[in-house]
């Protein structure tokens, strides 16, 4: 479910109108714009409403998955083991046979394809399996505009070229993903680009792009008043200050990053 019928869920169940709920919170009219998704409230106002309604921050993500068939309780289990980051279960379920025959549409093909590529992304070191699966997703479109099923593969896509050292393909896919980015229509999963831009760079020990890059994702999600990737974000800084020998800066972002982990259940890397 969204994060506005999440919310719009609890309070019915809860028997509570939008006025009580809303009182020393917020508008009513706003509250009625988050339950049906028009607004996405900051990290402070979301923390109030959970509280509200009796709601587990552990259960709530703003981070839409994308639907790899038309079960919702296969959607489910996809969408369960990617966000508990099991990523050798994920490829296992994936490369059922009993799933892939779920997978019926093009769109539908394509966040297969993206999915398996993450996940063999993080259980095979050699690569190529990652690289096959991330380029099919990212050809497999319908649209002639960049989708953000698009983008998000061409950023896992440029990860893995910059592991593998190729710096002029790694930054020639950033750069198309990150293209007028700011024009698109606001998603989550947006935010997502900029940490996996910001990685890139990591990668190909340009630290400094790295640092630029993450600070341009705080700036974005923080202005679409969102708080997903922020902890994410703030580890991986967190981790260039060490790397960079900066022990002032490394502790300033850990503080920070731990404060959002513990807000928000956000998983981070122990280890890039």
């Amino acid at each position: 479910m969204s994060l506005g019928t999440t919310l719009k869920q609890a309070r019915r169940q809860l028997g509570r109108s939008q006025k009580a709920i809303a009182t020393g919170l917020c508008a009513q009219s706003m509250l009625s714009a988050i339950e049906n998704d028009h607004y996405t409230p900051n990290a402070k106002l979301l923390l109030a409403l959970c509280r509200r309604l009796d709601i587990s921050l552990e259960a709530i993500s703003l981070a839409d998955n994308f639907a790899i068939s038309n079960s919702d309780s296969l959607n489910t289990q996809m969408q369960q083991l990617c966000n508990q980051h099991r990523y050798q279960d994920l490829q296992q379920f994936l490369t059922d046979p009993a799933t892939l025959a779920m997978v019926t549409t093009a769109q539908q093909t394509q966040a297969y394809y993206y999915y398996l590529g993450v996940a063999q992304l993080h259980v095979d070191s050699q690569l190529t399996a990652a690289t096959q699966n991330l380029t099919f997703a990212m050809t497999m479109t319908e649209s002639r505009h960049l989708t953000l099923l698009t983008r998000l593969a061409m950023a896992s896509l440029a990860t893995v070229a910059a592991k593998q050292h190729h710096q002029h393909r790694a930054n020639q896919l950033i750069t198309q993903a990150l293209a007028n980015i700011d024009q698109s229509s606001y998603e989550e999963n947006l935010n997502i680009i900029f940490y996996l831009a910001a990685l890139t760079a990591y990668f190909l020990s340009d630290d400094q792009l790295a640092a630029n890059r993450l600070q341009a994702g705080i700036t974005f999600i923080t202005a679409h008043n969102s708080h997903y990737m922020l902890a994410n974000s703030y580890r991986l800084l967190a981790e260039l200050a060490i790397r960079a020998g900066h022990a002032d800066e490394a502790t300033t972002a850990t503080h920070k990053q731990q404060f959002l982990t513990d807000l928000f259940h956000e998983k981070v890397p122990k280890a890039f």
